[in-house]
């Protein structure tokens, strides 16, 4: 199904590239293991979900991983650190540059496709998921913020526990 957003062209290549910076921050925050840094890109009010393409298109609230305020996700990542059990891995992102799907002086949709790899403790990377972000994003005294960041899978098979942010 379609985005009823109808894309836009960019004018502000400035802007374009605070949000690329903050898309490479958050890739990078979570490749390097910085998982408590990772919170911070958001608002007090933040809001995050991992789900699939088939529920985002049917509108179905269900999530592999929901987060609906910054302090749940930095309880998200406590729990990593201290209670999860899972064979250790890490991430390597991709992220296309964003597309500003629309815009108002401070608040800003925009949608960027990602892939991450996934390496585990064999060494073998292996394309772990492709998708796409839907961001709000806020600019707070000239820093951008993560309203809200939708992650959308590509597919619908998930070969094991989402335990890392997307």
């Amino acid at each position: 199904m379609p985005d009823d957003i109808n894309m836009r062209e960019p004018t502000d290549t400035s802007l374009l590239s605070r949000i690329d910076d903050l898309n490479r921050r958050y890739g990078h925050l979570i490749d390097d293991g910085k998982l408590e840094d990772w919170p911070d890109l958001f608002i007090e009010s933040g809001f995050y979900k991992i789900t699939t393409r088939w529920n985002f298109d049917n509108d179905m609230p269900a999530g592999l991983m929901l987060c609906d305020s910054r302090a749940m996700m930095e309880d998200r990542i406590s729990a990593l650190r201290t209670a999860n059990i899972f064979e250790p891995h890490s991430y390597r992102h991709l992220i296309d540059p964003p597309t500003i799907k629309e815009g108002a002086k401070s608040n800003f949709s925009v949608q960027t496709s990602f892939v991450v790899f996934r390496i585990m403790q064999s060494g073998a990377p292996e394309i772990f998921n492709t998708g796409k972000y839907l961001d709000k994003l806020v600019d707070i005294n000239g820093g951008l913020k993560f309203r809200e960041r939708v992650v959308v899978c590509d597919s619908e098979r998930i070969d094991t526990m989402i335990v890392i942010p997307l």
